[in-house]
């Protein structure tokens, strides 16, 4: 059997991100969510009604440096435009950063396709986080 069909099996239901020493998972409210989704529309100003995709925002901290992650969905108001470039951009996973009361800035995006390991595949989110996160595993 291939690595590959390993990790799929066998599926239980989703579980919590943990905490790890160094890094850990925060719960991310309304402001943080709006924060991020600024910092992403000032790297790509075409998208302008988009949201973080529910239930699939990541966000941790390791040290004073914040971190998080998400793809995105189109909101309503979304023109055509925002709607084809999302469905190329959107489905990738977004990452960020934000310093000690620093703003938050876009780093990268997930390749096409996304890495085997999820966001240990991105180096710049710490490998502890991404731990704490279950690699950006979602079900």
């Amino acid at each position: 059997m291939s690595a590959k069909a390993t990790a799929k099996t066998p599926s239980k239901a989703p579980q919590a991100p943990v905490s790890v020493p160094g890094c850990r998972n925060l719960s991310a409210g309304s402001e943080v969510k709006a924060a991020v989704t600024r910092a992403y529309t000032r790297s790509y100003p075409r998208f302008v009604h988009i949201a973080p995709a529910p239930h699939r925002f990541f966000y941790g901290q390791c040290g004073t440096v914040r971190y998080a992650a998400t793809p995105f969905d189109p909101t309503s108001g979304a023109n055509e435009g925002e709607l084809v470039g999302l469905q190329d951009e959107g489905g990738a996973m977004k990452y960020f950063r934000a310093g000690s009361g620093a703003d938050w800035t876009y780093l990268t995006s997930d390749g096409f396709p996304a890495g085997p390991h999820g966001c240990a595949d991105i180096p710049q989110i710490p490998r502890a986080l991404a731990t704490a996160w279950r690699n950006c595993a979602v079900g």
